[in-house]
């Protein structure tokens, strides 16, 4: 089971907004201004105010007013009844705002032509966890004695571009990455993209949390069919209908697999936030880690060794269940999920892994699935004894369940030291290698259930007469033809059914396919930044850098088209594979976009100069990756790839950004959407 990278959460969490109030009254050069910042804050969070000592570590709130001739400070920020409290995240006595707060600030107007252009920062927190927050704050006007009309504050524009227009009275934040329809920020006022919330929209994940439901439930019914739990069955069934158990309690047996399988993950959920997520989708540690995971567990079920627990402690656990009651039948559960540890470990571990994929609720969802699927065969034929002649007897074939699992667990690993290869492009396992190393064990899959060699596990009376049932020789064939499919890869065939979990195509050394076709008609303005490691795929030509995609942009008189994309997406190289090779689509991606695929995961590390500190999470971003992921958070409130947007030349978003989808048709007019809105401003 591979780990799909790509789901994480699609929002980011903006729990406090700040408002600056205009003063009604009309002021005369030389007074003092008193400007108000009225703070909102969400329901069970807080934000620091200001004058208390910040050693400790909380972040207080600054409000910054960009220096100018026309006014000067007057004493420094005050927060109006702000209360004090002991901290219990940084364990320090601070000053808070809950619900609703009131910053105020003193300033001398020195001239007529006041300009005031501002921003803030500070920290938003829960008893769990803190967030920084931060924004631009737009002024209305103040009317000074004299003018002779109202004159709207001004911002720097570049020469020749349109001048920011922002209303009098009572002004929102307009926050870094969003619009509230007030501003039209010039070019390189706010660099990258601006995203009018109107076209915000849910991300679907309920469809990857489905999908990865299934494959959890699937894995829970390969567990049992493995030798240390499929003998299980009518042992345990025969307990409770040997002893007068009553079905209730047959119930409660079942529920207890599933509840202790379930804690398990909900143990686990705190650590696949969507920072951790991406750092195990992308470090090279935590997956050659994974890597290593998967090998053992792979070999486990080859029979070149056991994963158990240790003896002691699953006796102890059996004398519990000795109690009898409730708790009795509890820890006969928690008792078998002991003694199948062996055979579900490496099917539970894979289940794990795979979840870090950003969303919290991902690896409870997958135990309760395998564990649903786990506890319904005891729990039915506990109500239903008499179906236990119908159950195949135990014998070799449990064990070659368990040998194809542990062939499957090897193939698998390869997906992980892949991730890490690309991220960090060393090269190691380019996308034939991959491919070859499939080859061999899925050949040696249908040699193994075809009876031509013995593993460890196998019993000798099952395979010394050589016959093969035919439930064997259909599996056998299905994976002499799945070789027959992977073939071709190995000469840069797409295989597009698997174009999730192979390395992309650009690293194939040997690519006869890729020769034979035409490059990409599109054509760029100068020498693409980071070309030499970084690719488009079907010979498309573009940028990897936002500044250089979008002067072309511009130079071309053509929509941006931004590729939120990584090394170690999934359904990235799914998109790529299913929806851009689409004959209409590619047309559209060669002819009327400029591209630029911006790589979140990429470790290249990028030259001191171009450092920067986020306004997001207050950290420098110094590789090629994190400022791309800084620039998606920040300026579209959005963490998940893929995820394609569409801008016109003024930096606004065209049309509702698209996310995994894998319709042509969906994609088209995506594409066809913004290009009609794109000459509609454009004419």
């Amino acid at each position: 089971m591979a780990m799909a990278c790509c789901h994480a959460n699609s929002q980011v969490i903006q729990p406090a907004k700040l408002i600056a109030e205009t003063p009604a009254k009309t002021y005369k050069t030389g007074e003092v201004v008193e400007l108000t910042f009225k703070a909102t804050v969400d329901k069970n969070w807080y934000i620091y105010t200001v004058g208390f000592d910040t050693t400790c570590g909380p972040v207080p709130m600054a409000i910054t007013l960009e220096k100018n001739a026309s006014f000067e400070l007057v004493g420094d920020l005050k927060a109006v009844n702000d209360k004090a409290k002991h901290d219990k995240i940084f364990d320090c006595d601070v000053r808070i705002f809950e619900g609703t707060g009131e910053f105020r600030q003193k300033i001398r107007i020195l001239s007529r032509d006041l300009k005031l252009i501002g921003s803030y920062e500070g920290q938003v927190c829960s008893e769990e966890k803190c967030v920084l927050f931060d924004g631009d704050l737009a002024f209305g006007e103040i009317k000074i004695e004299g003018e002779s009309k109202s004159q709207p504050p001004k911002t720097k524009i570049d020469e020749g571009q349109q001048k920011v227009s922002i209303q009098p009275e009572k002004l929102d934040t307009v926050a870094k990455g969003k619009d509230n329809g007030l501003s039209a920020p010039a070019y390189g006022e706010n660099k990258g993209p601006i995203l009018d919330p109107s076209l915000i929209t849910e991300d679907p994940q309920q469809k990857s949390l489905l999908g990865f439901f299934i494959l959890s439930f699937i894995a829970g019914l390969a567990a049992l069919l493995t030798p240390c739990v499929f003998p299980m069955i009518p042992m345990t069934v025969s307990f409770f209908t040997g002893q007068g158990r009553s079905k209730s309690q047959a119930l409660i047996y079942g529920l207890s697999i599933i509840v202790i399988y379930s804690l398990i993950g909900a143990a686990l959920a705190p650590l696949m936030g969507p920072e951790t997520a991406n750092h195990l989708s992308t470090e090279w540690l935590p997956n050659l880690i994974f890597f290593i995971v998967f090998v053992v567990f792979g070999l486990s079920f080859l029979g070149l060794f056991e994963i158990t627990l240790p003896g002691t402690f699953i006796n102890k656990v059996d004398q519990q269940a000795d109690k009898g009651g409730l708790i009795g039948i509890f820890f006969m559960a928690f008792t078998l999920v002991l003694v199948s540890f062996s055979c579900t470990g490496p099917l539970v571990g894979s289940i794990l892994v795979s979840s870090a994929g950003g969303e919290f609720l991902k690896p409870i969802l997958g135990m309760f699935a395998f564990s649903l699927a786990f506890a319904i065969p005891f729990t039915l034929f506990a109500f239903f004894p008499g179906w236990l002649s119908s159950l195949p007897k135990s014998g070799g074939w449990l064990n070659a369940v368990k040998v194809v699992l542990g062939f499957v667990e090897l193939a698998l690993a390869f997906k992980f030291l892949s991730i890490a290869d690309q991220a960090f492009h060393w090269g190691i396992l380019d996308r034939e290698v991959n491919i070859a190393i499939w080859i061999v064990i899925v050949t040696l899959i249908g040699l193994y259930l075809m009876k031509t060699f013995r593993l460890p596990g196998d019993s000798g009376k099952d395979s010394d007469d050589g016959r093969v049932g035919v439930p064997r020789l259909v599996l056998a064939m299905i994976s002499f033809i799945f070789v027959v499919y992977l073939v071709p890869g190995m000469w840069g065939a797409p295989l597009k059914a698997l174009a999730g979990y192979l390395p992309p195509l650009y690293t194939h050394d040997f690519d006869l396919i890729s020769m034979g076709r035409k490059e990409g008609v599109n054509e760029i303005c100068d020498e693409p930044k980071f070309a030499d490691f970084l690719h488009l795929p079907h010979g498309l030509k573009g940028y990897f850098d936002y500044d250089q995609a979008i002067a072309c942009a511009r130079q071309q008189n053509k929509p941006l088209f931004i590729d939120f994309t990584g090394h170690g997406c999934t359904n990235c190289r799914e998109m790529e594979a299913v929806v851009w090779s689409d004959p209409e689509v590619l047309k559209r991606l060669q002819n009327d976009f400029v591209l630029v695929a911006l790589y979140v995961d990429d470790k290249t590390a990028l030259p001191e100069s171009e450092w920067y500190t986020s306004k997001y999470d207050n950290k420098v971003k110094k590789t090629i990756g994190k400022q791309n992921a800084d620039l998606q958070i920040t300026n579209l409130n959005n963490n998940a790839q893929p995820f394609y947007v569409l801008l016109g030349k003024d930096e606004r978003v065209l049309v509702t950004p698209y996310g995994y989808d894998k319709s042509a048709e969906g994609f088209v007019k995506f594409l066809d959407g913004a290009k009609g809105k794109f000459h509609e401003l454009n004419p």
